[in-house]
This record gives C-alpha cells, sequence and structure tokens, in this order.
C-alpha cells in the first residue's frame, strides 16, 4: 500500500501516459522511500529494472546488468560486456522487442553505475540524446540516494543531458498526519502526543517509522531504536552522511555547528565554526544540505536577505547530535533517564518549534486561516547568545 506520496504519484502517472519520451529523475534523502514509490505506483508495468551495486567496479556492474537481464528477459542472446556502450545498446534491443505501449526504464542507485573511468555517463547521454528522445515510447526513472551525484551530476548537468530532466522529484519524508496514516496501516495506536514525539526524533523516514514496535510508548521505541547496540538507529548517522556527499566530513562538520545554536548560524559564522574556507565549494555544501533536507535558509524577522540564518532541520540528526553522539550506550533506561532534564526540554522546544513551521499550511488550516497571507519564523530572543 502506498501512504501518501498523492502529488507524486499523479506526476508520475502523467509521465506515463504522454505521447512523448520522458526523463525522470528522483532524489532525496537516504530512506525516503524513492525506490518503494516507483515500484508501488509502476507495479508490473517495467520493462527493466537495474539497481547499481555499492562500491563495485565497472566489471562487476556490467556483470550485474547482464544478470539483470538475464532474470528479466531470458529469451535475449547475451555475450560478456565490456563497456556502458554495449550496455545500452542491450537495452535498446529490449526496448524494440517489448509490445508495452510504454516501456518503462527504472534505474535505481544510478551514482553507483558511475565508477570511476566508467563511461556511464557518456553512454547515458548517448543513449538518452541519440535514440531515446527521438522516440515517443520511453519512460527512463532514476533514482538516487547519493544527493552530490544526482544534483551536480544529472540534474544541474552542464553537458549533454543539460535540460534533458522532463520532471524531478524531490522524494520529502512523510507529514505527520501521513506518519499517523502509516501507524494506522500497521495498526499500532499512538495519540497525538505520542506521533509527535517520535516525529520530533524520526523526523518522516518512511523506514524508520516502519521499525516502530507495537505495544511500546514512543519512549520505549526512542529508546530501543536508538540507544540499544541492535537499535536500528543507534549507528545510522555514520552512514547517512556517507551514502549521500562526497568527503561527507564537511556536511557533518556544519550539521554538527548547527545543532549547537537553535536559531541558526550565519554562513560568515559557520565558516568561522567550522574551519571551511569560504568560496564555491562551501556554497555547494550548503545547497547539497539544503537540497537533501538536512538545512533551512531563512531571514529571521525584521531582518534582510543578507542577515539571512541557516538552521538545521533534520529531526534525527539533532537528535543524534543532542543525545547520541556522546552517550554511552549500555543500559536500556537510558532515554528514561535523560527525559526530565534542562537538555531534553531545549531540544524539546526547539524540535517542536520544526515541526510547526514543517506544518504551518496545516496549522492554518486547521485555524481557518489559511486564505490569509502570513508569514513564519524560528523565536530568536535578542538576549539568548547560547542557542
Amino acid at each position: 500500500m502506498l501512504i501518501g506520496r498523492v502529488h507524486e504519484h499523479e506526476l508520475l502517472e502523467q509521465k506515463y501516459h504522454s505521447g512523448k519520451s520522458e526523463f525522470v529523475a528522483l532524489y532525496g534523502r537516504r530512506r525516503v522511500g524513492k525506490t518503494y514509490l516507483i515500484r508501488a505506483v509502476f507495479k508490473h508495468r517495467f520493462t527493466f529494472q537495474l539497481t547499481g551495486l555499492s562500491e563495485a567496479n565497472l566489471k562487476t556492474q556490467l556483470e550485474n546488468f547482464n544478470y539483470a537481464v538475464q532474470e528479466q528477459h531470458p529469451l535475449l542472446k547475451l555475450n560478456p560486456l565490456s563497456s556502458w556502450m554495449e550496455a545500452f545498446q542491450t537495452l535498446k534491443k529490449i526496448i524494440e522487442k517489448s509490445r508495452q505501449k510504454k516501456k518503462v526504464i527504472f534505474m535505481d542507485e544510478l551514482p553507483w553505475l558511475d565508477t570511476q573511468n566508467s563511461g556511464f555517463i557518456q553512454a547515458l547521454e548517448h543513449f538518452w540524446n541519440s535514440w531515446a528522445s527521438a522516440r515517443k515510447d520511453i519512460l527512463l526513472v532514476v533514482c538516487g540516494s547519493a544527493a552530490s551525484w544526482m544534483i551536480h551530476k544529472l540534474i544541474n548537468n552542464k553537458g549533454g543531458l543539460h535540460n534533458r530532466i522532463t520532471l524531478r522529484i524531490r522524494v520529502e519524508p512523510f507529514t505527520l498526519k501521513e506518519c499517523a496514516s502509516f501507524m494506522k496501516y500497521k495498526k499500532i495506536q499512538l495519540d497525538h502526543y505520542q506521533l509527535i514525539k517520535l516525529y520530533m526524533v524520526l523526523g518522516g523516514i518512511p523506514f524508520y517509522w516502519d521499525e516502530v514496535q507495537r505495544g511500546m510508548s514512543a519512549a520505549q521505541n526512542i529508546n530501543r531504536l536508538c540507544f540499544m547496540s541492535e537499535g536500528l538507529l543507534s549507528n545510522e548517522f555514520s552512514n547517512l552522511f556517507k551514502s549521500l556527499f562526497n568527503r561527507a566530513e564537511r556536511h557533518e562538520a556544519i550539521v554538527e555547528a548547527l545543532a549547537k545554536k537553535s536559531a541558526g548560524l550565519s554562513r560568515e559564522e559557520l565558516i568561522l565554526h567550522t574551519g571551511i574556507a569560504n568560496g564555491g565549494n562551501f556554497t555547494r555544501l550548503l545547497h547539497e544540505l539544503e537540497e537533501s533536507g538536512f538545512i533551512r535558509k531563512y531571514t529571521p524577522f525584521g531582518k534582510k536577505n543578507r542577515d539571512s540564518l541557516f538552521q538545521l532541520c533534520d529531526f534525527y540528526s539533532l537528535f543524534y547530535m543532542k543525545f547520541m553522539q556522546h552517550t554511552k550506550r549500555t543500559f536500556e533506561r537510558d532515554w528514561m533517564k535523560m527525559i526530565d532534564n534542562p537538555a531534553h526540554r531545549a531540544w524539546s522546544g526547539y524540535a517542536f518549534e520544526q515541526l510547526c513551521l514543517m506544518h504551518s499550511n496545516d496549522i492554518k488550516k486547521a485555524l481557518g486561516i489559511s486564505g490569509v497571507e502570513t508569514s513564519e519564523f524560528s523565536w530568536r530572543s535578542t538576549l539568548d547568545t547560547t542557542g
């Protein structure tokens, strides 16, 4: 069952039923449900699917391609592949033999296919520009969690794929309402307060919510997921940024600096706190974190654009930095012991504010003021210098 994603579903169906070939790119945070969305929408309508292999060389990736062809099109005669140009020639044969009205080609974890000196991007460009785009029956859907690659090598490509993407979808985390629907679907009963407490730790990441257990309170689930040695999220942070970004320690440094200042930091303050040099590369790091939903840029009330601040808005990253990073995870009761202290109260206020900002349109609708033009701002006391 597909929870939420109504708008994304409609967009994908429009591209499926269009009268021309379409090139669709999905990107977003790790575990946000990109692959699940595509498979739930297209189900049995795929002509070919391929998933890239993590940290595999060109030879292994091409072998994996042939295995996928063999499994999905067993009657097609195959030869060992030596390049991606040859692989895309095979893909052409698959498309030409297909009787489907629209040939849906799904390439998941696309950045992993682009190994060093593999020629993958050039082969993809040639396949699309010289052949696929001239047809009217191809829907090429590509997906990847590696934000750096997806943003700079595909979506903002300056070479042969420039402006070739006909639809880009940034898959966002679930809203609070969608998380509630997910829990109802799983027959897990949680009141609004418990849902909010979980959201303030898990954010709207479906993969995390799928691990919530029936019969346990929000605090018990948080303790099990985050503070038990076998908990899903106990080591998630170290893998999260490495899977998304190149030289991820720079992105982590920015997130760590922002976690210490709830109201946010200016660009100049971030440079000072992280030690990262000012310039185009720093701008790129901030852009990647924004596009991946980890930070947001906003202008404080009464200030001008030049006074904009960057603020950490990823719930799990904030929780990790506040409570998990330096906590020895040995006792099952750890989180219960941390609940009633000043650090917990400060975090709760910040996380709840972020939750409200994220759902401001829903709040306005519930208050009956959705038709009124408003602006929302983070609270920033002029007396508060500690964050």
